[in-house]
């Protein structure tokens, strides 16, 4: 197997080459230079050796093991004619050291034998003692191997580390469009939620308008005021949500200066229940225990499910009375809403039609089990539907002078 360093190819080639050159020029300069008795005159022939040695390692990156071999072919010929041997054993070392950090042991392994034995055959030439020609032909291959080796498990370490690395970005793109997906989800959640209860009770408050206009002038005022409450709200609680879809807002203020709308949260079901007042549906709210802060998901939660539970009772129930329970115990807020129905004889069914049809129901179960809590619904035995919640009181903070037991 093949390992390919992560530093650039052209930058490769370039150092190859100086190196290549720089070595050719070092070693024609010092034979010229530098004449021991015992060796052959440093002529054209050795210029020409010297260069067939050094020039290989221009090569190196691309074929390391050819450049080894015509290095160290070129530099048996040299030292077979006679020359001085210690100028030109750069070279082959240098070219080992490149085989050994790019290429697969058993190659590497060859190679430093061969350049073992042009070594041993330098040490002949050169007339050193038995024990150095050995050590030199032995060592110095070795030291060239463990060199490149290590070069070569510093490139598989930066293959990895890059491998690694695109491999984290793509897992952190993918996480951010899953969490881009999740928020549309919740949004397009919030948007039916708001939606379907602000036009249900805006279209029975109309439609009983309508039906006293001529005969009761007060009570088609009040729903008039009440269609325009809901509107209102409505359109606050839309804007809401599509600021969270505004990527330049920055703080507590949106872009034009006016103050964001906290979510709703239980402090509101009151608010929600005198709405519905206009709409034929008598809306008890009941408190037991000491009212506490909820987190935010938690309480937008058992808002959105309070608010869905209500507005099934309009659509399917109405006129009936409806009732809202929300009891404060030291490990858990239950919510519970029911309705009586509708009377003896109506056709209609109740709140919720089915519990296994419909998306309101849907995702108030949802939104429950994302909030680590649990959502029953069904008929009731003596009329009417029923809508309980459960969420874990978690970081629940109290709410200061709350009444216990109050009743709206």
């Amino acid at each position: 197997m093949q390992v390919r360093s992560v530093r650039s190819a052209p930058v490769q080639r370039m150092v190859y080459a100086a190196l290549a050159a720089g070595l050719a020029v070092s070693g024609s300069v010092a034979g010229h230079e530098y004449h021991p008795e015992g060796w052959e005159p440093f002529d054209a022939w050795a210029y020409l050796l010297t260069c067939l040695v050094a020039l290989p390692l221009a090569c190196c990156r691309s074929a390391p093991v050819v450049a080894l071999a015509v290095s160290c072919a070129a530099y048996t010929g040299y030292l077979a004619l006679g020359y001085q041997p210690s100028l030109n054993w750069w070279a082959p070392m240098i070219a080992l050291v490149s085989v050994a950090a790019t290429r697969a042991p058993r190659v590497s392994l060859a190679s430093a034998a061969l350049t073992g034995a042009v070594l041993l055959y330098n040490g002949v030439c050169g007339r050193l003692p038995a024990i150095l020609v050995l050590a030199q032909g032995i060592l110095i291959p070795a030291i060239a191997l463990a060199f490149g080796h290590a070069m070569r498990l510093i490139t598989q370490r930066n293959l990895e580390l890059r491998r690694l690395s695109a491999q984290l970005a793509n897992e952190q793109a993918a996480h951010a469009r899953t969490a881009v997906l999740g928020e549309r989800v919740r949004i397009a959640r919030e948007l039916h939620d708001v939606v379907a209860h602000h036009l249900s009770a805006i279209s029975v408050q109309a439609g009983l308008a309508a039906y006293v206009f001529h005969s009761d002038g007060a009570t088609a005022r009040s729903a008039l005021s009440a269609v325009a409450d809901s509107s209102r709200e409505a359109l606050d609680e839309l804007r809401r949500l599509l600021s969270m879809l505004r990527v330049d807002d920055v703080g507590d203020e949106e872009g034009d200066g006016a103050p964001r709308h906290a979510p709703p949260g239980l402090s509101r079901v009151g608010e929600l229940a005198d709405r519905l007042g206009a709409a034929d549906v008598s809306v008890t709210v009941r408190t037991r225990g000491t009212p506490r802060k909820l987190a935010l998901g938690p309480d937008l939660c058992a808002y959105r499910v309070v608010q869905e539970a209500l507005t099934n009772v309009v659509k399917h129930a109405a006129p009936t009375s409806a009732y809202v329970h929300i009891t404060y115990e030291p490990d858990q807020v239950t919510v519970v809403v029911r309705d009586d129905g509708r009377a003896p004889g109506d056709s209609h069914g109740p709140a919720v039609s089915a519990p296994e049809s419909g998306y309101g129901l849907i995702g108030m179960r949802e939104r429950a089990n994302l909030c680590g809590g649990s959502l029953s619904a069904g008929p009731r035995r003596d009329g009417g539907y029923e809508v309980r919640l459960t969420l874990p009181a978690g970081a629940a903070t109290p709410v200061p002078d709350a009444p216990d037991g109050s009743e709206t």
